[in-house]
């Protein structure tokens, strides 16, 4: 696994991730952790990551689905 979303709510750890930033939902105000395998830390994928995030979170509530406490990010 290379990248990760996590909510920082969630008892989900971090632990073996590079932190690449914070996104925050407009939807719910919930916010994810951003994180990096440490052998492929991308600062430029990580905003790639965040915009493709972004629109997974708004799709969530478009079909009132919960969000995941842990969401694999595409590379």
């Amino acid at each position: 696994m290379q990248a990760v979303a996590i909510k920082k709510t969630s008892r989900e750890k971090t632990i073996g991730f590079q932190e690449m930033g914070t996104l925050r939902c407009d939807g719910c105000g919930e916010e994810f952790f951003i994180g990096h395998n440490p052998k492929s830390v991308d600062k430029w994928v990580a905003e790639k990551q965040a915009k493709w995030l972004e629109k997974v979170l708004a799709e969530e509530h478009d079909r009132e689905k919960k969000h995941s406490d842990r969401i694999e990010l595409p590379d």
